[in-house]
């Protein structure tokens, strides 16, 4: 952390205005991994300025594709003509906390015959084990060879088709089935696949590119190799944590923003919760050029309408469920909200250690080992505290936080916005990993906020 890496917030003030937010964070940085298997250049719109773009985008050009800017705004055009081997120093430099690594595998495999997954960070919020994707990898013919610096995968008998069956829907391990199984020879099938839009979406992007998927029924996700591959064109889903965390931060201070490029099909379920709290929000769908009209990007409106919050009861979950990356940003609404809400988290056994912070300003939030919601989850009777009770409405006041992770940081940054007085947030430059321009848009929304 360095010494400018902190924000002074003056709270107490309503956030109004308008922002946007562009490509999913969570499909953006897999979409520039896919552009690998290619043998022809791809082209991806809408890409977001956040860290995690540029780690992707220099492990790519590392391994030799050619990564340049579009004419367009956000535009990147990834030329994998050249694709080379990187030396593991490099990698481990360039990948830093980053989780991303360990996706090239399956592409680099294709491509060289071999690859190499650092010491891999990300956010503290759980274990987030490797094992599924270091398994799969297996299955398909992988061999890893442990080493101080990481692992070192090759592919002597090259990749092969194979039946998988994950333990848990997990977003990361069915990205890497699918960016592995798409140029193995023969036919993958994976149970237990997670299902979520920025999936789906990747899904889009690989059969642009030319391969041959099949969604089924019941998590079920076939994969038919095939021997080549092209590039792409694909404008990615907008970001809907993001949208939601803006959300979150009008119910919090009391605000109105207005959501340029948010949808409403990928946030249906918020939505509904958004509005059960007693948020209201109104929807304006695309309207494509017409007869000479120039159309309209798609919003969503959020603002508070006055009255009192309500207290609710909800599970985040995997996907159609209400999403974990939701949950931080609407807890701090939820401290301004009449009763006691509960908040049973049951997609990463450690992420309500942010409650801590929101104690220390003035909410009430106690947090359980047991499983609170309608059903017991995975690591229920386990030492994990992933249940919450906020008891409100609580009068926030200001205070010095420590951002500890990407999400529960915008949660320490909402809490500051809705606090009274003037709080330091330290370690914000995390927030860029996900967030672009977050100060620019704080700005626009009448934020008072500035560099310590």
């Amino acid at each position: 952390m360095t010494v400018n890496d902190v924000l002074t917030v003056h709270g107490g003030t309503p956030l109004h205005g308008r922002i946007r937010v562009r490509g999913a964070k969570n499909l953006v940085s897999k979409a520039m991994v896919a552009a690998l298997l290619g043998d022809a250049p791809s082209r991806l719109y809408d890409v977001p300025r956040i860290r995690d773009v540029e780690v992707v985008r220099g492990l790519l050009e590392l391994h030799g594709v050619r990564v340049s800017d579009g004419a367009e705004d956000g535009e990147l055009i990834l030329d994998p003509a050249n694709v080379a081997s990187a030396t593991s120093d490099e990698i481990n430099v360039h990948a830093g906390s980053s989780r991303i690594p360990i996706l090239l595998c399956g592409p680099l495999l294709h491509r060289l015959g071999h690859a190499f997954i650092p010491d891999l960070g990300g956010c503290h919020i759980g274990p987030r084990p490797i094992d599924f994707h270091i398994q799969a990898l297996r299955e398909f013919g992988a061999v890893v060879d442990k080493a101080a610096d990481g692992m070192h995968l090759t592919a002597p008998n090259g990749l092969h088709g194979t039946k998988l069956e994950l333990p848990y829907p997990s977003v990361g391990a069915t990205e890497q089935v699918l960016l592995t199984a798409v140029m193995a020879d023969g036919v993958t099938e994976l149970r237990n696949a997670a299902v979520e839009p920025e999936i789906i979406d990747l899904i889009c992007v690989l059969q642009k590119m030319g391969a041959i998927i099949k969604v089924h029924t019941d998590r079920v996700i076939e994969i038919q190799g095939v021997p080549r591959l092209g590039g792409y064109t694909h404008r990615p889903i907008p970001d809907r944590i993001e949208a939601a965390s803006w959300a979150a931060a009008a119910l919090a201070t009391g605000g109105d923003i207005e959501v340029l490029g948010a949808e409403q099909v990928d946030m249906m379920t918020f939505l509904n919760v958004f509005r059960s709290v007693g948020g209201a929000y109104e929807v304006t769908d695309t309207r494509p050029p017409r007869d000479g009209s120039p159309g309209q990007e798609g919003k969503i409106r959020f603002w508070h309408p006055g009255g009192e919050l309500r207290a609710v009861a909800l599970e985040t979950d995997v996907h159609p469920g209400f999403m974990t990356d939701w949950q931080q940003p609407l807890v701090v609404a939820l401290t301004q909200a009449r009763g006691l809400s509960i908040v049973h988290e049951t997609v990463y056994e450690q992420r309500l250690g942010y409650t801590e912070a929101l104690n220390s300003m003035g909410a009430t939030i106690q947090v359980y080992r047991d499983c609170l919601g309608g059903t017991p989850c995975r690591f229920g009777r386990r030492d994990f505290k992933h249940s919450a009770v906020i008891a409100g409405p609580s009068k926030l006041h200001a205070a010095d936080l420590v951002i500890p992770d990407l999400r529960a940081g915008f949660s320490h940054l909402i809490a500051a916005l809705a606090a009274e007085g003037t709080s330091r947030v330290y370690g914000v430059d995390l927030i860029n990993r996900g967030y672009e321009d977050f100060e620019a848009k704080l700005a626009a929304l009448g934020a008072h906020a500035e560099r310590a």
